[in-house]
């Protein structure tokens, strides 16, 4: 997902209403989807014939990125299809009920705000990739598992009807539910990798990831040459290990313990371009030079804003519920029912 935090202690959200337990068979797919306009946005017709419906019949068109074609799914098995994709189906129960809410949350503020930005073709809200959010089909599920797939279907099904219509939201509305894979040990403020201040996506510090998560820490080699095309710089001198900072500075750092700012060479960077033009797991690095290459060691995968999926994972196997995970990572957020909000357009 492009833009994907952190947990705090709540009371118990499950007390607060009556679960309605439905379990999700196989995608459920509709041979025929809500009106469209030429760029992808529900027709005034289709708006309306959502407003009289329950959440769960709101309908998906995903545009499937190999089969080059628009399939329309219906919310909760669009919602099981991307948990598959986004979440090891290894994680704890309680973790994957946390990542279906933000799932859920993702389209729901997308089809609100009527946001059907990046996408390839008309007649379609979302990718099936991390442009938007990642999702697999049942199909490939089967295919993927093959004799776990039973197992691990009922596990996807327990954590989309134990969170059924459930969204989360900032002043009742539907929040950027952004997620990444690990931190560096905390997650960041959005202002700090994104331009804009977005007061629930706040930094909080995820210790569980350091033990977790084998994508922690990650070291790649680049060679002065390629550290040179890549950035576009001028001044970047190799030197030997430990003999210096061989043309790079950091001048600042966020609050969430990554590269905020740079000098390499001739040029000031933030940590994000760094990250995105060589292609590292991380804005949190540190460098070292061997002869005419540079190694450089990332900390945490992801551009590390909202929930960390293997920090929920570490809350889950302490015993925190889903609600809990949600508000910690996503500060001061209510959970509130899809349909309640869908209805109000």
């Amino acid at each position: 997902m492009n833009k994907k935090k952190w947990i705090r202690p709540a009371a118990a959200f499950l007390s607060s209403f009556i679960a309605v337990i439905v379990i999700v068979p196989a995608i459920l797919v509709k041979t025929t989807a809500p009106s469209q306009d030429p760029v992808g946005q529900p027709s005034a017709s289709a708006w309306s014939q959502l407003q009289t419906q329950d959440a769960s019949s709101l309908v998906v068109p995903v545009y499937l990125t190999k089969q080059k074609k628009v399939e329309s799914i219906q919310l909760e098995a669009y919602i099981r299809g991307v948990l598959a994709a986004e979440m090891p189906i290894e994680f704890e129960i309680e973790a994957m009920k946390a990542q279906a809410m933000a799932a859920r949350t993702y389209i729901v503020h997308r089809v609100i705000e009527q946001d059907f930005s990046n996408m390839p073709v008309s007649g379609a809200w979302v990718t099936d990739t991390i442009a938007h959010q990642a999702y697999v089909t049942d199909e490939e599920l089967k295919e993927r598992w093959g004799p776990a797939y039973q197992t691990n279907s009922d596990k996807l099904n327990r954590a989309i009807s134990e969170t059924r219509d459930l969204i989360l939201t900032y002043q009742h509305k539907p929040i950027e539910a952004t997620f990444f894979s690990t931190s560096n040990g905390y997650t960041e403020n959005s202002e700090d990798y994104w331009n804009d201040y977005i007061p629930y996506l706040r930094s909080v510090p995820s210790p569980w990831d350091v033990k977790l998560s084998p994508r922690y820490k990650d070291t790649v080699t680049i060679s002065y040459k390629e550290l040179q095309s890549k950035l576009g710089v001028r001044g970047v001198v190799p030197v030997s290990a430990g003999g210096g900072s061989g043309g790079l500075k950091v001048l600042e750092t966020s609050q969430g313990h990554r590269i905020k700012k740079i000098t390499i060479g001739s040029k000031t960077f933030s940590g994000r371009e760094v990250r995105e033009k060589l292609g590292l797991a991380s804005s949190q690095f540190q460098w070292t030079w061997k002869g005419n290459d540079l190694q450089i060691t990332t900390f945490g995968y992801g551009h590390g804003v909202g929930m960390s999926q293997w920090g929920a994972n570490g809350m889950a196997m302490e015993g925190r519920k889903a609600d809990e995970i949600v508000k910690y990572f996503y500060t001061g957020i209510e959970i509130d029912r899809a349909s309640v909000l869908l209805n109000r357009r």
